[in-house]
Formats: C-alpha cells, sequence, structure tokens
C-alpha cells in the first residue's frame, strides 16, 4: 500500500491501520493539531458532562467528597465511552467490536483529562469544600477542563500520529 498515495487522498490519516496492525515499520507523518484538539474536545464534553452530572448528585446525596468524586470520574469515563461507542455502533459496527474501539480510542485521553482535572480541583485550596454555588467551585472546575484540554492534546496528537487513540475512529466514520 502507497501510504503517500493513501495520505493524501482521505481526511482521515489512518483509516484502515488499525485493521493491519500499523504502519509495519513505516513512521506516520503525524497528526494535525487541529485533528488531536477536536479528538480532545470530544473527550472533554464527554468529561465534563459526566463530572458535573457525578458532582450534582453526590452533592445533592450529600456524599463526602471522596465518593463524589469517584462518581465523577466514572461519570466522565462512562460518557467519554459512550460517545465513541454510539458514533461506531451508528457506522454499522457490531457491540463488542464497538466496545473495543472506544476503550482503545478513549482509555489514555480520558485518563490524562481525568488526572489533570481532578488534580487542580484536588489542589486548588478550599475547592473541594466548595459547594455548586460557589465561584470558586466552577472556576477551580473549568479552570482544570482548560488545563487538562491543553496537556491532552499534545498526548492526543502523539497518539493518533501513531495510528493510535482516536485514530482508530476514523476508520469507521
Amino acid at each position: 500500500m502507497d501510504h503517500t498515495a493513501h495520505h493524501a487522498d482521505t481526511a482521515h490519516d489512518h483509516t484502515g491501520h488499525h485493521e493491519h496492525g500499523g504502519h509495519g515499520g513505516h513512521m506516520p507523518a503525524g497528526a494535525s493539531w487541529s485533528t488531536a484538539a477536536k479528538a480532545t474536545l470530544h473527550c472533554l464534553t464527554g468529561c465534563a458532562i459526566g463530572e458535573i452530572l457525578g458532582m450534582v448528585i453526590g452533592t445533592a446525596l450529600l456524599w463526602g467528597n471522596v465518593p463524589t468524586m469517584a462518581l465523577a470520574i466514572t461519570l466522565a469515563f462512562f460518557f467519554g465511552y459512550s460517545f465513541t461507542l454510539f458514533a461506531v455502533l451508528r457506522a454499522g459496527l457490531g457491540f463488542r467490536a464497538a466496545v473495543k474501539v472506544a476503550l482503545a480510542a478513549d482509555t489514555v485521553s480520558i485518563a490524562v483529562m481525568e488526572l489533570v482535572d481532578n488534580g487542580i480541583i484536588a489542589l486548588t485550596p478550599g475547592a473541594m469544600d466548595a459547594h455548586l454555588s460557589d465561584g470558586l467551585f466552577w472556576s477551580a472546575l473549568l479552570g482544570g477542563f482548560a488545563v487538562a484540554f491543553l496537556i491532552t492534546t499534545p498526548v492526543n496528537k502523539w497518539m493518533i500520529g501513531r495510528g493510535r487513540g482516536h485514530a482508530v475512529v476514523h476508520a469507521y466514520h
């Protein structure tokens, strides 16, 4: 397969590479920053929905910080994976294969996003004890998302450029 011609005529650099195990020794040209930013924004959307929902539920149930954060992180992974899962299911992939694609596409991205975001919240004085109505809560959360986006985008760029992460999803779009 002529990789140069393949890359030149496709909008998604790594279509089909998932099926035949990568590049066979050929180092890919790398992903664009735009592609990496879109993948990270996709991840951020799922993480944000899950985290905010988890914080709201934990707060409403009067849970402490640890169970609330655990729920928020669990829901962040759930929604992050769900976005990819539903997209590849719509593309016609079977459920079991779709789950494998979602796990391969999103695990590292969501993990980095959650580690950075929750680390910032935990390290911001008073943020863990702030209520949903407090500006400190929202500024720490949104600031954490912004920093997580900036850190996760280069991670996604590196992974996509190597046919991993969100690159595996492109074969099904």
